[in-house]
């Protein structure tokens, strides 16, 4: 069956699409407008690394149908499944907040592939009292309408940027795994995930190279897959690696890589790490739904970049995703505290209360 697929933002979300569009299905991505008119003249690229061979997946290639659009000429109704695929403060810029309301009202079940949770699926958490962390989004009004068996997460695991010298069509992606996504409240919705979950295992990529081994000549498997899982929990596993990686990337004067975050103090890290995983074990997360330290490490040291968030706060955003304050204020409603959880939202604060008193040019 083909699903229709609607996706709310056109560069990490082409990642997600592009698996899609290799299975077979139909993808519309909703961006800006000179960027819908680049995707519908030429197509997205996405640029895997696959057992050390430079792989661009072109949609044009793939059997699956793409196009893009502005958010003022969606009609959700129309769509299967929405994908968010943008920072939490895009979802309140104009154009795009009415769109929300409009896919809240349609009733469509969402996938987010973002780091910062929306408050509807934390609200399927009975442990946190939503309630208490509005102040760490930037449009709490944002949410108000969706219900919350009709929202899931997937743990945006998979690193991928849009290089600097490429069109806004191009996506690099650096650390190709998996999405990890807890299941709907719902069977029916659930079954869209698996069923899309079982396409994008089966889908192969033939680059034309004649070097592939799979049924048909030089078709290979790409990275990058999606896996439906039945504990609400799995995605919370992104908070350790957030909080112990991408924040502390962000320093009072500069940024530092992921990598050097991790590694520069590897006991610390190992320290900040288990004690987000026991807060997100005191919600209710199983062992089993989180990744152990020595696993990120390894993964962190092919970070050699600064987090996204990070480049966004030195570069003068207003606003970034707030998953800091988040598991502060969570952890708070246990009576738990952390030095390093004070101090990273302190220094976000700081930055962010620095680049809004900064007149934009």
């Amino acid at each position: 069956m083909t699903y229709r697929v609607l996706i709310l933002g056109a560069s990490y979300g082409s990642l997600f699409g592009t698996k899609l569009l290799m299975a077979g299905q139909s993808v519309a991505l909703v961006c800006t407008r000179s960027t819908a008119e680049l995707i519908n003249r030429d197509g997205t690229v996405v640029k895997f690394s696959v057992k050390g061979r430079d792989i661009d997946v072109a949609s044009t290639k793939l059997p699956g149908q793409l196009s893009a659009t502005t958010p003022d000429g969606v009609d959700p109704a129309a769509f299967d499944l929405v994908v968010l695929g943008v920072q939490e403060a895009q979802y309140g810029s104009p154009g795009v907040r009415e769109l929300m309301g409009r896919i809240a009202k349609a009733r469509v079940p969402c996938l987010a592939i973002m780091n910062m949770p929306p408050l509807p699926y934390l609200q399927r958490i009975p442990e946190i009292r939503t309630a208490e962390v509005a102040a760490c989004y930037a449009d709490l009004g944002v949410w108000q309408d969706f219900d919350p068996a009709l929202v899931t997460l997937a743990s945006p695991d998979p690193q991928a940027f849009r290089p600097p010298d490429q069109p806004k069509n191009v996506l690099q992606v650096g650390l190709p795994t998996n999405f990890k996504a807890a299941r709907f409240a719902g069977d029916a919705p659930t079954a869209i995930l698996r069923a899309l979950e079982t396409a994008i295992e089966d889908a192969r990529f033939d680059p034309g190279d004649g070097q592939g081994s799979g049924q048909s000549t030089g078709s290979i498997e790409v990275p990058v897959k999606l896996k439906v899982h039945d504990s609400i929990f799995v995605p919370l596993a992104k908070w350790p690696m957030l909080i112990t990686g991408n924040y502390r990337c962000i320093l009072a004067d500069r940024m530092i890589p992921i990598k050097e975050a991790v590694h520069g103090d590897l006991q610390r890290s190992r320290q900040v790490y288990d004690w987000v995983s026991k807060l997100c074990l005191g919600l209710g997360a199983d062992e089993a739904d989180l990744v152990p330290f020595d696993k990120y490490a390894k993964a962190a040291e092919g970070l050699g970049k600064p987090s996204s968030a990070a480049r966004a706060l030195f570069g003068g955003a207003a606003h970034i995703e707030r998953v800091d304050c988040l598991v502060r204020r969570i952890a708070g409603q246990r009576g738990l505290s952390f030095d390093t959880l004070d101090e990273i939202v302190a220094l976000v604060d700081q930055r962010l209360a620095k680049n809004r008193a900064t007149p934009t040019a």
